[in-house]
């Protein structure tokens, strides 16, 4: 249940507090909130489904502190991704500033931008948006519509947008919490970047790829204008710009971002530093990938291409002391399943037997071998869509968008292929998104499941694809469908 206040609501709060969102004030508060005795989770769990608790204190009036108690509860919850047991708390701390400092307080407007937060994370986005929503109206009640402290909660609410199938919506969010940056802290300023990319990943959601390229580029821009003294620091910016590069199919600019961050290593620290590793195994796995040529011609990429990156990251990860065992067997492994995509299975065999046996000598290990090595795992995969034609353009005229989803079961040999076995789709009137989801299932490659240091073939997987459809669109296709069994039993 998300809490929410609007402009003209200072009354409605009354009314709000008795209502079920606060059914635990039914009972002494000052027990619930853990002034005599802390309770447990479990107690916490009860007390969210209306338990009452005795106190053995008398009452007495909130005060700030029991706000800040209650509020470092939250924060510990919220670190401990128990996100029951914070949405619980988040909750407590509304109606305590509520009371004490009332409905329209800036208080109150980030109590409410905390529990979006904590309901955004256990994805209760519609919830999580009227949370931001009403935590921004305050705020704009309290300073103005270009005050720094919207920054946040518009953050929020963009990201809640973005989780609920609305890119359109949180591009609104984002380039609004982009501007306010601008008018507070200067067009250059740094706080932006994380705003901007997220602004970017809605442009790719809504498939707008180049004006997500154009927001990418100027994340990119600030960065370098930023670090131009300080190459190292500029890293990070490099493998993130690298990572979206790669989600929006750009492959040659993901190549030379990279190539570009290993020679900023090369050149800072010398070329046998444990820092190249990861690019170096990034760069390799560019290589699974390719961009069409003009003309619609395809050009494959030579798989002993990205060989030589995986290879040399390897050498430097084996011969570096105090090189994490972990990002060691995932070096080791980014090889091996090359091999698997090139068909050296051979190869491929002994680099796993390899890894499951570091794997296996002490208890610490197993389990992190039996995730990676436990279950099939996709080599490389091709983004799917998102959305349908159809919910891209409603969204633009801001219509009612529905989820369906593709189910595959399939399974996976021992050299990495996969075999489908079954295939559902809601609603089925969408073959055509089941079509394109099951051959990108059946052309993937996968690390194959390794069992005492074999490769073995699996059982069932099931792989589920998501999509975002109009209403008006799935009704279209339905009608089409009905006259054309119409016309079908008329000729018969």
């Amino acid at each position: 249940m998300s809490i929410l206040i609007r402009r003209s609501s200072i009354a409605a709060i009354s009314a709000l507090l008795a209502s079920a969102a606060f059914a635990q004030d039914q009972t002494d508060p000052f027990a619930e909130l853990g002034l005599i005795d802390e309770p447990s989770v479990a107690e916490e769990e009860s007390l969210s489904e209306g338990a009452e608790i005795e106190a053995d204190e008398p009452e007495r009036p909130l005060a700030e502190e029991d706000v800040l108690r209650e509020y470092a509860r939250f924060v510990r919850l919220l670190e401990e991704q128990n996100y029951d047991a914070a949405d619980i708390a988040a909750k407590r701390v509304i109606e305590m500033s509520i009371k004490i400092y009332g409905p329209q307080s800036h208080e109150t407007a980030k109590a409410l931008n905390n529990l979006g937060v904590v309901q955004n994370n256990s994805q209760q986005y519609e919830a999580a948006t009227q949370n931001f929503t009403s935590a921004i109206e305050i705020l704009e009640i309290l300073e103005d519509r270009l005050n720094s402290q919207l920054i946040n909660p518009l953050k929020g609410l963009g990201a809640a947008q973005l989780g609920a199938g609305r890119p359109d919506l949180a591009r609104q969010a984002y380039s609004r919490a982009t501007h306010i940056t601008h008018v507070n802290e200067g067009p250059h300023n740094l706080e932006q970047v994380e705003i901007l990319e997220s602004l970017a990943e809605a442009y790719v959601r809504m498939g707008d790829i180049e004006e997500a390229r154009d927001v990418a580029d100027r994340v990119h821009i600030l960065q370098v204008r930023h670090f131009s003294d300080d190459p190292l620091g500029l890293l990070p910016s490099l493998m993130r710009r690298a990572s979206w590069q790669h989600r929006s199919g750009y492959y040659n600019d993901e190549r030379a971002t990279y190539r570009r961050a290993i020679r900023i290593i090369e050149d800072s620290v010398g070329k046998d530093d444990p820092r190249l590793v990861d690019p170096l195994v990034k760069l390799g796995k560019s290589f699974y990938y390719y961009e069409p040529l003009p003309q619609n011609q395809p050009r494959y990429v030579g798989s002993a291409t990205g060989e030589s990156y995986l290879k040399r990251a390897n050498r430097i990860a084996e011969r570096s002391e105090d090189f994490p065992w972990l990002e060691l067997a995932t070096t080791k492994l980014a090889l091996a399943d090359f091999y698997v995509f090139s068909e050296s299975y051979s190869r491929a065999q002994n680099v796993y037997e390899e890894v499951w046996n570091e794997l296996s000598i002490d208890e610490d290990r197993l389990e992190i071998r039996d995730d990676l090595l436990g279950q099939p795992r996709p080599i490389w995969t091709e983004t799917l869509p998102a959305y349908t034609n159809g919910a891209i353009g409603v969204m633009r005229k801001n219509g009612e968008i529905r989820k369906g989803v593709v189910t595959v079961i399939f399974d996976v040999t021992r050299r990495g292929r996969s075999r489908i076995l079954e295939v559902k789709t809601e609603p089925a009137e969408f073959s055509d998104i089941e079509n394109m989801v099951e051959r990108e299932v059946r052309r993937r490659v996968y690390r194959p499941a390794v069992v005492d240091g074999d490769t073995r073939e699996s059982g069932p997987q099931v792989f589920t694809h998501e999509f975002s459809y109009s209403r008006s669109e799935l009704e279209a296709m339905r009608e089409s469908s009905t006259g054309t069994e119409q016309t079908a039993a008329i000729k018969r």
